[in-house]
Formats: structure tokens, C-alpha cells, sequence
């Protein structure tokens, strides 16, 4: 089912790992045009414009962008109570590793008078999107709005596109999760369109200053077009899934994991890498059985099948660790002999799961970590959504007359360096006044 990659015999630095494993086609150059022209029309006109694009792209008008707060409590008294204890469980446990990572203040003193502090300071305004595509992503509520709630931000956004067959309204699990997390401000707006409402804003909705969430090529192009007048997160693709695996790893484990990630798409990619032959035919054979069992077996399979997924085999767990690092994928699993030693020996991936009972759908929900997670190699430079994500730092600058002093004569000096005298006329005003006020 999946083809196969062979890396096994070159030395060191003899193969392009990078071009080696190749990713689905995500095209957000070609999309450009198009979704230029939905953020200009939303820009210009709005609601309006907003209302249009539902009509064309979700198949239903919406009049009232916004949803009503009556909506998101009788979704969330509608609720199954075993997902509303799912889901409560995943927001206390998400809670508790956000409340982890809250950064304090950081003051250096340095010199008597002269103190500088690193302060953390939350963004004002966040507009959080939701994908209601192939799958109601009712999880993708929580993994934005609690760590933005978490690091102390005062106004949250949220929108999900319009469901034809909910009446307009957003899928009612997502709804019901707003309610759960006290989100008021929710509207039924899809695709580019919603990001180009939070960027510039329209009706009801005011702009926001930073846009978080994954979603489609339409999704991703407007976050980059619009980067710059508001920040972003990231620009997440297609999800995918590496697996570093040996001869120890269970077949039917990891068939199962690869199966996971593409179910959601079908440009997801799933990758095995391995340096066991024996595992990777053993796989293979749990394919086939697992894939024809599932629900979605087409998207599956077009995903398993297609040109970003494959069974890469390497020489040994270091060449395989050379792989993976190269991918950097968003998702990685380890199922080696001593997986710890060798997760800690990662350094490029947007989460990491090790050993057998850590699989992805874990972090998808209940582990506690985010699943909004950098895609396409961008973990080598990118991290997942956090509390950082919603925060800021700023530097407070606060010295007396006598620790300026201390280094006056250095900044007037490094400012006649760079030929800005005014620089240091700024500084030597100071040092002119607190000699006259000392010889009165």
C-alpha cells in the first residue's frame, strides 16, 4: 500500500533527506490570487462580502455572522455528557501544563539604580479559528482558547464555518465547547474569509492582533497574506506523522498511528522510518487489514498511497535519527529500544511521543500538551501553540540620574560612532542639567 524509500547503504551526508521524503503539494503561491481577492472583498465590504462567501463556499447564507449566546448554551445543554467529560478532563489537563509554562517577570539589576525587566505581557485581542471541513475539530477549541485564557488575554474570538445542516450555525460540538469554556464572542464565518474578518475587521467583529488555528490551503494563504497587520501562529498544513521505529516496535501499534493522521486529510502524510525490513512487511500486512475495518477508508487510503507518505528504510536508529530531524515532522513517534535515550536526541519535530503507549490521538486530546503544531519542516525553526504564543515580552528601562551617568560618556560615544549626535545630545542634556542643579 505504501511506497517504499531506501537510504540503507551511504555514508554520512551522502543523501538529501530533505528531498528524500517529500511532502504532499500545498501550493499557497497558486491559491494567492483567489484568496487576495476574498480579503480585499471583506476589507471593502464586509459583512456583506462575508455573507456572500458563505452562500458560495459552505453552501448556506448566513444573515447574523455572530452566534447567538442562546445558541452556545442549548449546544452545550445538548451535549453528550461522556464527550462533555472528555473534554473536561482534556481542558484541565491542557490547563495545568499552560499554567506550567506562565513566565514571571525577570528583573536584572545592573548596577546600583540601573534595572531592566523582562516583562511578559499578553496580547489584547486573539481571534481563534476552528476547521469544521472534513471533521467537526471540537478539539481545536480547547487547544486555542485555554492557553490564550491561561496567559491573561482579555478579549477572544473565535469562528468555525457555517454548517448547512445546523441551520448556519457551527457544528453544535464546537459550539458547545465555546459555552464550556465561557467563549461569548463566536461567529459562523469560514475559510479566508474568516481570517480576513479578524485581520481587518467587519460588523460585530472587531480586528484582533493575533490570528491562531490550523486549517486549509485558503486558510493558510490569507494568514500569510495578512501577516504583518496581525501575527499568526503558523502557517499549519497538512497534518502528518513520522514513526522512528525498530525491530522492537509493534506492527500493529504503529499501522494503526499512520492510520490515524490520515484519516484527517487526504494530503495528510505518514511516514515510517525503519531500519527493520521485518517490521516494515509486518506493517504493510496490518495496513491492509486495519484500513479495510475503518470508516473513511477512501481518504484514507488516498493519503496512505499518495506521493507524502511512504516506509522509509535506513541502516540504523542514527540514520533514521539523521531522517527525522531532516522532516521535521509534526507529529513523531518513537518505538525503539530505549525510546527516552533516543527522543532526546530529536531536535527538529512540533511534539514528540515516545515509546508504545504514547500515541499521536493522545496529543490530540487528553495528554495535556497541543496538538496546533508547526507543519511542512517548519518545527526546525517554529513551535507548537503555547501560552508564549499569546504573550509578549516587553523591556522596562529604569535608571536613575546617577546610573545614566555611569554610562553617558559610552553612549554619547557609540552615537558619534554611527554619526547621530542627537543620540547623545539626548544623554548629555541630562548630564548638563545635574551638573548645574549640584553647583546651585
Amino acid at each position: 500500500m505504501m511506497r517504499r524509500i531506501d537510504l540503507r547503504g551511504a555514508g554520512p551526508g551522502a543523501h538529501d533527506y530533505r528531498s528524500a521524503v517529500p511532502r504532499a503539494v500545498f501550493d499557497v503561491e497558486a491559491a494567492t490570487p483567489a484568496v487576495h481577492e476574498i480579503c480585499e472583498a471583506v476589507r471593502t465590504r464586509g459583512v456583506a462580502a462575508l455573507t456572500e462567501f458563505g452562500e458560495k463556499f459552505d453552501g448556506v447564507r448566513v444573515e447574523d455572522i455572530r452566534v447567538p449566546v442562546g445558541a452556545l448554551s442549548d449546544a452545550l445543554l445538548g451535549l453528550d455528557p461522556d464527550v462533555r467529560a472528555g473534554l473536561e478532563e482534556s481542558v484541565r489537563r491542557l490547563r495545568a501544563t499552560c499554567q506550567a509554562e506562565l513566565e514571571t517577570d525577570v528583573v536584572t539589576e545592573l548596577a546600583p539604580g540601573a534595572r531592566v525587566t523582562h516583562r511578559m505581557v499578553p496580547v489584547q485581542r486573539v481571534g481563534l479559528y476552528v476547521p469544521g471541513g472534513l471533521a467537526p475539530l471540537v478539539s481545536s477549541v480547547l487547544m486555542n482558547v485555554v492557553p490564550a485564557q491561561v496567559a491573561g488575554v482579555g478579549s477572544i474570538a473565535l469562528s468555525s464555518p457555517p454548517q448547512r445542516e445546523f441551520g448556519g450555525l457551527p457544528h453544535p460540538t464546537i459550539l458547545a465547547a465555546c459555552a464550556l469554556l465561557g467563549v461569548e464572542e463566536v461567529y459562523a464565518v469560514g475559510g479566508a474569509q474568516a481570517i480576513a474578518m479578524f485581520g481587518y475587521g467587519a460588523g460585530p467583529c472587531r480586528p484582533v492582533d493575533l490570528v491562531t488555528g490550523p486549517g486549509n490551503i485558503w486558510v493558510v494563504t490569507a494568514k500569510r497574506l495578512l501577516r504583518g497587520k496581525v501575527g499568526i501562529d503558523s502557517e499549519a498544513g497538512p497534518t502528518e506523522i513520522a514513526i522512528l521505529a525498530d525491530d522492537t516496535g509493534d506492527a500493529g501499534f504503529i499501522a494503526a498511528d499512520l492510520i490515524s493522521q490520515a484519516e484527517h486529510d487526504p494530503l495528510a502524510a505518514s511516514v515510517l522510518v525503519t531500519d527493520s525490513e521485518r517490521l516494515a512487511d509486518a506493517v504493510e500486512a496490518e495496513l491492509e487489514l486495519q484500513v479495510a475495518a475503518t470508516k473513511h477508508i477512501d481518504r484514507i487510503h488516498t493519503a496512505l498511497t499518495g506521493e507524502q507518505s511512504a516506509i522509509v528504510l535506513v541502516d540504523d536508529v542514527d540514520q533514521g535519527l539523521d531522517v527525522v530531524n531532516t522532516y521535521a515532522a509534526e507529529h513523531l513517534e518513537i518505538h525503539t529500544a530505549d525510546a527516552a535515550a533516543v527522543a532526546a536526541r530529536v531536535r527538529n519535530a512540533g511534539a514528540i511521543f515516545v515509546g508504545p503507549h504514547a500515541p499521536v490521538s493522545l496529543g490530540d486530546y487528553c495528554a495535556g500538551s497541543n496538538h496546533v503544531l508547526p507543519t511542512g519542516g517548519c518545527a526546525c525553526h517554529s513551535s507548537g501553540l503555547s501560552v508564549r504564543a499569546f504573550t509578549k515580552s516587553v523591556h522596562v528601562i529604569d535608571y536613575t540620574a546617577d546610573a545614566l551617568a555611569e554610562v553617558a560618556g559610552h553612549v554619547i560615544t557609540l552615537a558619534d560612532a554611527e554619526d547621530l549626535p542627537g543620540h547623545g545630545a539626548a544623554v548629555q542634556v541630562r548630564m548638563d542639567r545635574s551638573a548645574s542643579t549640584a553647583g546651585e
